[in-house]
Parts: structure tokens; C-alpha cells; sequence
């Protein structure tokens, strides 16, 4: 792996992580960069330099992406193959969100945005950068490796729908599809726990608690954008999830984690699919 030099700065470190097709370099990175940037070693870099990200993160030849509609079921047992399955999932999405924070980070620089956020997105980064690691030696435990198993193709249209607009991006990917983690999260450790596999869900705890932490950040700055455009952030949000997100919002929700994160039920309840 070839490493960007740091004194391009954060920007084009950024970058560099989204144009690394291999997982392991895009960990490598993310930690080296989120040193670098903690130490006070790194800045933004030159306004007229800085790098434009790519409109799709690089990836490796493996796993195949495949869309919702053609993967496989996994089965809700617990047997090995169930709990691979489950595992190279998450990783997956690991591995996506990893670039979505870097992505966040190198493509609204434009906005004038105090230090605190790329302090919070580059932390956010190197935490998602650990997921993926933690998840990786939890697939080789199992005697399997990310890579194996076909994986969603969809995961990356999220941030080419709100890649135009800082308000819409922080609607969709953390108070969206990271508040839907909080959701689901529970009962997959209650699975691998069932399982018998204590390691596994270990990981999936620590995991769990993390992003509920991504998930307040992303609040605290969509609030900040919001405030700053004169905006109302709980109407703002529904309008931005009804016009960017293709999905819908499907209970039941886990609101105790989403109180913890700051995200009230009158954000997102109105949204909800009623059955």
C-alpha cells in the first residue's frame, strides 16, 4: 500500500480511503490518517487543492455485489453457516461505513464547518475501521473471511443521493440507516448468544454501543446545519427522508438506544410504515 502523504491533509486523506480498493488498506489508512489528525499534525489542506471524492468508493474483487432483491435469505437458525452469513453482512456494511465517514469528511468542505465535525467523523471513521477489523478476526475464528459470501450492491446509494447537500446526507446515513442498526442490532446478539457464540455477540455489544454515539453525532451536526439555515430540524428531517431515501421506516424501534443518541420519536415516527 502506497500511503498518501499527510501533508496533503485531511481532505485528500480522505480521498485517498475511498480510492483504496482493499479492506485492509482502507483500515490502514483510516487509523494513520485519525492519528495524524489527533495529534495535530494534519489540517484540512489548501482550500484550492483539495481533491474531489470519488462518486463510488473503490472495492475489491471480492466480495460479488448483488442487488437486495437476488440475496440470498439467511436463515434465522444458528448454525455456522447462519452465523458466517450474519457476520460477513455486518462486516460488509462495515466496510461501507467506514467510507461514508470519509466521504462526509472530503466532500462538504465547502460548508465552513468548524473543526468539532471533522473531529467527530474522523473518530467515527477509525471506530467503524475497528468494526471492520473486530468482525474480520470473528469470520477467521469461524473459518471464513470477508469476501466469501455474495453482499448487497445497494449499500453506497444512500450517499450518491445526498451527495449534493450536508442536511440530506446526515438524514439519511446516520439518523436513517445507522438509527436503523440500533434497531436490529439487540436481536442478532440474542441470536449468536442462543448460538452458544459469546465472542461473536461480544463484538456485536461493542459494536452496538458505538454507534449509538455515531448516531448522536450525526444529530448534533444535523441540528447545527439545520440552526444555521434557519431551518426546523424535525420537519427539515422528514421532509429530506421523504424526498432522498428510497426505503421506509419500519418498526418496531429501539428507542431507548435512539433516546440515548438524541433522536426524539417525533422525528422519526411519523415516517413509520403502518401495518
Amino acid at each position: 500500500m502506497e500511503h498518501p502523504d499527510l501533508s496533503d491533509g485531511l481532505a485528500a486523506a480522505a480521498v485517498a480511503v475511498l480510492n483504496a480498493p482493499e479492506p485492509e488498506d482502507k483500515v490502514a489508512l483510516s487509523i494513520a490518517t485519525a492519528a495524524a489528525w489527533r495529534a495535530g499534525g494534519l489540517d484540512l489542506g489548501p482550500t484550492d487543492s483539495r481533491p474531489a471524492p470519488p462518486r463510488h468508493p473503490a472495492r475489491p474483487e471480492r466480495p460479488i455485489l448483488m442487488a437486495p432483491r437476488h440475496m440470498p435469505r439467511r436463515r434465522a437458525a444458528g448454525s455456522l453457516q447462519s452465523r458466517i452469513a450474519l457476520l460477513h453482512a455486518v462486516t460488509h456494511i462495515e466496510l461501507n461505513a467506514i467510507d461514508l465517514a470519509w466521504d462526509i469528511i472530503a466532500r462538504f468542505t465547502a460548508e465552513d464547518l468548524p473543526r468539532a465535525f471533522y473531529d467527530d467523523w474522523v473518530g467515527v471513521a477509525a471506530e467503524e475501521a475497528a468494526h471492520f477489523s473486530l468482525l474480520s478476526r470473528r469470520l477467521a475464528a469461524l473459518g471464513a473471511a470477508y469476501g466469501d459470501l455474495p453482499a448487497h450492491g445497494g449499500l453506497w446509494e444512500a450517499a450518491e443521493n445526498t451527495a449534493d447537500d450536508l442536511a440530506a446526507r446526515l438524514a439519511v446515513v446516520p439518523l436513517v440507516l445507522e438509527a436503523r442498526g440500533l434497531d436490529v442490532t439487540p436481536a442478532m446478539i440474542g441470536r449468536l448468544r442462543r448460538a452458544g457464540d459469546e465472542d461473536s455477540a461480544a463484538a456485536l455489544e461493542i459494536i452496538y454501543a458505538e454507534e449509538i454515539g455515531h448516531v448522536a453525532i450525526g444529530v448534533r451536526w444535523f441540528n447545527h446545519v439545520c440552526k444555521r439555515r434557519g431551518d426546523d430540524p424535525q420537519a427539515t428531517f422528514q421532509r429530506l427522508v421523504r424526498e432522498r431515501y428510497a426505503g421506509a421506516l419500519k418498526p418496531p424501534f429501539n428507542s431507548d438506544a435512539r433516546d440515548q443518541a438524541g433522536l426524539p420519536p417525533g422525528f422519526y415516527e411519523p415516517l413509520a410504515i403502518v401495518s
